[in-house]
């Protein structure tokens, strides 16, 4: 029997409290991103996805897109509650990467986009190679903040502070759990894209949006919204403007289950 793995306090929190913000202010993916499923993860019009931990349906679109029937797997309860209402053609379950409602060898490929840093563990691969068939591809996708840019770096710097133990993509700590055996070696794209938008909404709101400061108290998290306003005001890329432009560097990274 599989049992899940409780989830960290920033995701039960964070992502329960902020998953409107998380719906509204969180980037989408780049166009080039269908391409890459069909290309690398061989998703057509015959393929089943699963959008492991799904959250509100940001990737959906995406495997829809490529054609795939998709599957969505979230354990949040607040997330996927926006997520039927936004996809009601999909199937949705509650679930988590250590325990998926699905039968073995049932799944073309298990994507995880943003996620998989939150379960990057040998339990989770293990049921994901359990519940991939023999061939299928696992996709791994993250939106990274582009830190080449000054002021990108400056605002990383600004909420970091307040992530203590959370899991995130940037530590790199989710690769500790390759090479697995069962999987190919990882192969990694890269594409550049961009969050347009308003200041409140692609700086402000993204900040809001990030689990561990959706999860502090609403005193904290209003210094928090402050403190980047005023980054926000003294930055010449972005003071007095309507509109603005985060970079992004969206890494997309693929296996195939080789047994």
């Amino acid at each position: 029997m599989r049992f899940p793995a409780p989830l960290h306090p920033s995701a039960a929190t964070g992502f329960s409290e902020g998953a409107d913000g998380y719906a509204r202010n969180r980037p989408d993916y780049p166009p080039a991103i269908v391409d890459w499923l069909r290309d690398a993860l061989a998703l057509d019009a015959t393929a089943t996805a699963v959008d492991l931990g799904a959250g509100t349906g940001k990737f959906v679109p995406y495997l829809l897109a490529a054609g795939a029937s998709v599957i969505a797997v979230e354990p949040v309860a607040g997330m996927r509650e926006r997520l039927v209402a936004r996809f009601p053609q999909i199937v949705t379950l509650d679930g988590t990467a250590e325990a998926m409602p699905l039968a073995d060898a049932s799944a073309d490929a298990v994507v995880c986009a943003t996620a998989f840093h939150w379960f990057a563990t040998r339990d989770a691969l293990a049921e994901i190679h359990r519940v991939l068939r023999p061939g299928g591809r696992l996709g791994l996708i993250w939106n990274v903040r582009d830190e080449r840019t000054g002021w990108v770096a400056r605002l990383s710097a600004l909420f970091a502070r307040y992530e203590d133990d959370t899991p995130r993509q940037h530590t790199q700590a989710w690769r500790a759990v390759f090479p697995f055996d069962g999987f190919a070696p990882l192969q990694v794209c890269e594409f550049a894209h961009e969050h347009e938008g308003s200041p409140e909404q692609v700086v402000v709101g993204r900040v809001l949006s990030t689990s561990f400061i959706a999860a502090l108290p609403e005193p904290v998290r209003a210094r928090v919204a402050d403190e980047v306003r005023a980054l926000i005001a003294a930055e010449p890329a972005l003071a007095g403007r309507d509109r603005v432009a985060m970079p992004y560097r969206t890494m997309a990274y693929w296996t195939a289950r080789t047994d």
